[in-house]
């Protein structure tokens, strides 16, 4: 039996996405759901679901060890960040070496980085006028979205698009990949 524990920050469509996805998969399970905001619709998903789900502050997750804990009480095969917006630290990427992999709503290197996440880089997509944007799925290491890359999407950007549209491509990319890249890494593992 595999085991996949999700980082999500906000609306949790993609942490619902995976969840279904796995579903009916009797050799993958959703161990649980971590988040560091209170107020996360992701734990709404998470308790229609019946996933366990966890919050945590800024404090147990760079200041002491306790979300390293949980983790390794859990003993997952992959760590997913589906919108999840803090940084990992180093001692959860020391302790899960390539099992922690992230989702980035554009074509990496592009529109990277801190502060780079939703709307801003659909945004930065229309302001320069791209032709194209994707997503990436890649390892996390300790600078943000500069791990490997493991997989690139890509869709077409119109020159009328609206930063709602660009969005709506996007995600569309990431239901459609997101799990089967996941997929794919845990039978390697």
């Amino acid at each position: 039996m595999k085991k996949i524990v999700l980082f999500a920050s906000g609306s949790g469509s993609n942490v619902e996405n995976i969840i279904q996805y796995f579903h009916d998969k009797p050799n993958v399970t959703i161990a649980g759901v971590l988040s560091n905001k209170r107020d996360a619709k992701v734990l709404d998903r998470c308790n229609r679901l019946k996933i366990s789900s966890l919050c945590f502050n800024r404090t147990a997750f760079y200041n002491t060890e306790c979300v390293l804990n949980v983790l390794k009480s859990v003993k997952p095969d992959l760590i997913v960040l589906a919108g999840f917006l803090w940084k990992i630290p180093s001692n959860l990427i020391e302790s899960f070496p390539n099992q922690i992999i992230n989702i980035h709503p554009a074509l990496l290197p592009k529109y990277g980085g801190k502060g780079m996440y939703g709307n801003h880089v659909h945004q930065a997509v229309k302001d320069n006028y791209d032709s194209e944007t994707g997503i990436t799925i890649h390892y996390v290491n300790e600078n943000y979205d500069e791990g490997a890359i493991i997989h690139q999407a890509k869709t077409e950007v119109l020159p009328g698009d609206t930063v709602s549209e660009i969005a709506g491509k996007v995600h569309a990319l990431e239901h459609e990949y997101f799990p089967k890249v996941i997929e794919q890494l845990l039978k390697q593992l």
